[in-house]
């Protein structure tokens, strides 16, 4: 089974720096494969809480390489939640890679673990007659400190429900638990990392040393 790692964080920051520099990134440093993934960029401001800056990938397994380069710049300049990542924004990124693995048919919806399962819900809108779905990775729950109804709760906001929550609607939803390893990186770390296995200091485009 192929693990997130350090390269494939690495290979996530080459793609965001080469995309402001308007040029190729360096050959990965991993091997191809075919996982669901996804590609999580925070940014850190004075020492406080990470916070969200951009977070997409796919559900379906694709190819590695092209996933992490198109999700790496998908997350950061496309996530509708916020205004794309701007260039003198990097030094305080930090990007986590992850890949997901077992995927189970859930009994219900309050079959699965927080802090192990990330989770995908499909439900019906009762008001609209469509389908609707969302999904949180393992990570989410726990951070949040969610129960696992105020994670459930959550996610069928996040699907874009907005009628009243019951427990009529919670037992309609079909439930599919996964698990993932992940990787983070600090943009600092990545530039550690630059100097000494290439022997380069990143320069970005429009951003001072």
């Amino acid at each position: 089974m192929v693990s997130a790692n350090r390269e494939m964080a690495v290979y996530c920051f080459d793609t965001l720096v080469s995309h402001y520099n308007k040029e190729q990134p360096p050959p990965p440093a991993f091997d191809e494969g075919e996982h669901p993934l996804f590609v999580t960029w925070k940014k850190v401001v004075n020492g406080g809480e990470p916070r969200l800056r951009g977070c997409i990938g796919t559900l379906e397994a694709r190819c590695i390489v092209n996933g992490f380069k198109d999700y790496a710049l998908t997350s950061a300049l496309r996530d509708r939640r916020f205004p794309p990542i701007q260039a003198k924004e990097l030094p305080t990124l930090q990007c986590t890679v992850s890949i997901l693995t077992n995927y189970e048919t859930a009994a219900n919806y309050l079959d699965w673990e927080v802090g192990k399962h990330g989770i995908i819900i499909e439900f019906t809108d009762p008001n609209y007659n469509t389908r609707r779905n969302a999904t949180y990775l393992p990570e989410v729950a726990a951070h949040e400190g969610w129960t696992i109804i105020e994670a459930i709760d959550s996610l069928i906001r996040k699907a874009g429900y907005n009628g009243p929550i019951t427990e009529s609607l919670r037992k309609q939803i079909h439930l599919t638990r996964y698990q993932s390893t992940l990787f983070t990186m600090q943009y600092s770390e990545y530039v550690d990392h630059v100097k000494e296995t290439r022997g380069l200091d990143p320069t970005i485009n429009g951003v001072k040393p």
